[in-house]
């Protein structure tokens, strides 16, 4: 059977929500229709209430705190839109993120050469990842059951190498990861926008992102036309794990140390930053731009309620409701 081509994706990421190619009309109707439309109507409604919330909002150097404390969740993101899109979920990215971080700082502080050290990190993530996609795609197992089980087993692992312990004297250069510049520009920032412009191409001009798409769709009509559905879904989580350990790298070399409970519901975080980026959280529908808004629209509000000195678990509540009104929206512009 042949694949299916290109003008038969159903791909709606587009502004006019028709296939890519077809003529894009900026109608108020066409707009509304876009999974982009609300989630960045959110970002602007928030920064503009926290302009005028806290007169430091604006400056340099918050926007460069927000964009650093950005770039973690939003990485993981990456690999959380894809499996997202797909139908599926990953809760085990926290502590894949966790090991990974973990193992190469382990490993860095043993004698290990550091890139040696983060390839086997990087490595970890890869290795979980794979896991996942193994026992979703090819043994036919609920994917909540599969990364519930394996976030256990990450963080598991992640508490008995280090003794529950954080792991410190890692080289000072590794610290460039986290803190570093690259012709000015924070380097978590670069390494952000790099992996989103990698994903982009994936999902928007290749013929993988229209599987992910249509698998979301229509897994069984998806089969049927001829795609190894099963592979696809064994990258996608693959990439979930990839961008977990890329995340962990971030942090592990922004906090110069190895940290067995780090990411503790940091999959909560990036499947909020999907959602309210605008992606269905039954699949087939979204973007990797929306997710990179979502995620700025979480870091925002986490920023500005923290200036205004709003109460932590006054933000939770806050934070829970925001996430429902997108799945809301989600829902209601699907049907």
């Amino acid at each position: 059977m042949n694949t299916p081509s290109p003008s038969s994706s159903p791909k709606t990421s587009t502004v006019s929500g028709n296939t890519p190619g077809a003529p894009v009309r900026l109608t108020w109707s066409a707009l509304k229709r876009s999974t982009l439309f609300y989630p960045f109507v959110g970002l602007l409604v928030v920064c503009v209430v926290m302009v005028f919330a806290s007169d430091s909002f604006l400056s340099a150097a918050n926007i460069e705190n927000v964009l650093r404390q950005v770039s973690i969740n939003a990485i993981i993101a990456v690999g959380m839109t894809c499996v997202i899109l797909t139908g599926g979920i990953d809760l085990s990215v926290g502590s894949v993120m966790a090991l990974a971080g973990t193992l190469a700082a382990g490993l860095m502080v043993a004698g290990m050469n550091a890139i040696a050290a983060l390839a086997v990190g990087i490595a970890v993530g890869l290795g979980f990842g794979a896991a996942n996609g193994f026992f979703v795609a090819f043994a036919g197992m609920p994917p909540i059951i599969v990364t519930l089980a394996t976030m256990g087993i990450a963080r598991g692992l992640a508490l008995i190498y280090t003794g529950g312990y954080p792991i410190d004297g890692l080289p000072d250069w590794v610290s460039f990861f986290g803190s570093g510049k690259i012709l000015g520009v924070q380097a978590p920032v670069v390494i952000m926008v790099v992996i989103y412009a990698i994903a982009w191409v994936l999902l928007e001009r290749m013929p993988f992102g229209r599987y992910v798409y249509a698998i979301g769709g229509n897994e069984q009509a998806t089969r049927l036309s001829g795609v190894r559905v099963a592979r696809v879904k064994l990258i996608v989580y693959t990439l979930a794990g990839l961008t977990s350990s890329f995340a962990a790298i971030v942090l592990t070399a922004r906090l110069m140390s190895g940290q067995p409970n780090a990411g503790v519901g940091f999959e909560l975080d990036a499947i909020a930053a999907v959602v309210m980026g605008g992606t269905s959280i039954s699949g087939g529908r979204g973007s990797i731009i929306g997710t990179l808004i979502g995620a700025l629209l979480l870091g925002v509000l986490n920023n500005g309620l923290n200036m205004v000195g709003v109460n932590p678990y006054v933000q939770n509540v806050i934070k829970g409701g925001i996430i429902l009104l997108a799945i809301y929206i989600s829902r209601d512009r699907r049907k």
